[in-house]
């Protein structure tokens, strides 16, 4: 079982999906990170420059993914803040997928749209979950679109896409035995979080309410949904 997860920043799956991640790693399951911007904007120090964040925040997230044991991040590295849902960047999005041959593919919920939470409706979050779906459906699966990559890249339809920061989460994994594990990967972003307690706060606090649905101690909740 091969797992692609698309993140518009450095970070943002880490906080979404990664307990699920370091569960499947361990299952065997081989998990591969795709990150859409560079991530440059997020700074909590004025004094950086931005080409020395985006390098840091690439380190931090291939570390990140070490953790939890990923075997690889692409960095597609388009501007933080100015994600545009355009052909070109679809086109890039298909060349990963085609070329990873996923079973699953995990990013933001394209469905999110009740701009009750700034962080969840940040424009790079929605914009991601919208052209990733667009990219796997119909683009990656049919050899009509960018026909130009078919020879190197042929299509590649996936099994199932799983939505994380979803309102709507229809499957929950229970994360009770690797909530560490996605703690210490968050640990990495050091370049982004200040006060890393009240980050383990608010992690656990969520992954209680949704291991409530699920009935175990910590879990994370995805809107799955079967191509």
């Amino acid at each position: 079982m091969r797992v692609l997860v698309f993140s518009a920043h450095p970070d943002d799956a880490d906080f979404g999906c990664s307990g699920t991640i370091a569960k499947w790693t361990k299952e065997g399951r081989e998990v591969h990170y795709c990150i859409l911007t560079d991530g440059r904007k997020g700074k909590q120090k004025r004094n950086i420059h931005d080409n020395e964040l985006v390098k840091i925040r690439e380190s931090e997230q291939r570390n990140a993914a070490k953790v939890l044991g990923a075997k690889d991040v692409v960095f597609l590295r388009e501007k933080d803040s100015e994600l545009q849902h355009t052909k070109e960047l679809r086109k890039k999005l298909v060349k990963v997928i085609r070329r990873i041959k996923p079973d699953i593919v995990m990013c933001f919920d394209p469905a999110n749209r009740s701009f009750d939470n700034f962080y969840r409706f940040h424009r790079d979050h929605r914009i991601s979950g919208e052209i990733v779906f667009d990219a796997v459906y119909p683009d990656a699966g049919n050899d009509a679109f960018f026909p130009e990559l078919t020879k190197a890249y042929p299509p590649h339809k996936i099994k199932e896409a799983w939505f994380y920061a979803t309102n709507n989460p229809n499957v929950f994994v229970d994360i009770s035995k690797t909530i560490d594990k996605k703690l210490e990967a968050l640990k990495q972003h050091k370049s982004q979080i200040i006060n890393f307690d009240e980050v383990e706060q608010r992690i656990k606090s969520w992954a209680r309410e949704f291991g409530k649905r699920a009935k175990v101690k910590y879990a994370e909740g995805f809107r799955k949904v079967e191509l």
